[in-house]
């Protein structure tokens, strides 16, 4: 129901990816100990567009928090493109997703792009030494608190991936000290031909701008789980708490038409649940 409420004419469209854990006070089926939750939880996965989600999938917590996603993402995908045929797709997601998987499984389609974080691998770190070096010596010589710089080279896996990609490094030192981050992606550094702004892959912009961005979902997602309880989890099988996930979905997407449509124009044009739920 999520899809149909994009736009037809939508030429990009950014899926996030999130796989969040709900701690179980009980003896639910499914249950698992989960190490860094500490304690007995599921692990649904989450798919969101914008303020739209498109998929709630009630997972046990005792396998990788990307599993099933390119699974879901070849379910996801054909339904946005029977909704915008002509939009090019970004699935987006932390390090959790960075999974050889996916990212072959979106080299493999057309207009299929994707970012995500590999973590800090000593590796990824030593590329990313000379620009770690060059913002120490600036902060040093101008004294600002926090200090970035950008590069992006190739790198592969010695045996997880098949082949080598794009990574985009962020050197940042602050007062605590070094705080590097990486994203790997597929899109190209010198945008598409059709793009009115063809710097926007640019690495800076990637990781500021794009990637970053990330972010608004997560505060989306916490509206669903915290306002709309979607991580209340007391019956005893996995089958009715899944319809309870997607009863949650469903109540977030019928208040984000409401917003949309019925309070247009007014100061709850951009409430989160909470304040919707109190006011309206």
């Amino acid at each position: 129901m999520g899809v149909r409420c994009l736009p037809k004419r939508a030429e990009e469209i950014v899926v996030d990816l999130d796989a969040m854990g709900h701690r179980l006070h009980g003896l639910q089926e499914g249950r698992h100990y989960q190490a860094y939750y500490g304690d007995y939880c599921y692990l649904p996965l989450y798919v969101f567009v914008g303020d739209f989600p498109l998929w709630a999938q009630l997972r046990t917590s005792d396998k990788d928090g990307a599993q099933g996603v390119a699974a879901a993402l070849a379910k996801i995908v054909p339904a946005i493109r029977k909704r915008c045929r002509r939009a090019r797709i970004i699935v987006r997601g932390d390090s959790g997703f960075c999974r050889e998987e996916i990212m072959a499984w979106c080299e493999g389609q057309k207009d299929v792009f994707y970012m995500s974080g590999p973590g800090q691998k000593p590796v990824l770190v030593e590329r990313l030494e000379p620009a770690l070096v060059g913002a120490q010596m600036r902060r040093c010589l101008c004294g600002a608190a926090n200090v970035r710089e950008f590069t992006e080279f190739e790198y592969q896996t010695v045996r997880s991936w098949h082949r080598a990609r794009r990574v985009i490094g962020k050197a940042e030192v602050t007062a605590q000290g070094p705080n590097p981050r990486f994203v790997v992606t597929n899109l190209p550094a010198h945008g598409f031909t059709d793009d009115t702004d063809p710097a926007r892959f640019t690495p800076a912009r990637l990781y500021e701008e794009l990637y970053c961005a990330r972010g608004e979902m997560e505060n989306v997602l916490k509206q669903q789980v915290l306002d709309l309880q979607a991580d209340r989890m007391s019956t005893h099988y996995l089958a009715s708490n899944q319809l309870r996930l997607w009863l949650s979905a469903l109540a977030y997407l019928l208040l984000e038409r409401l917003r949309t449509f019925g309070l247009a124009g007014t100061e709850l044009a951009q409430a989160t649940v909470a304040a919707c739920g109190s006011n309206c």
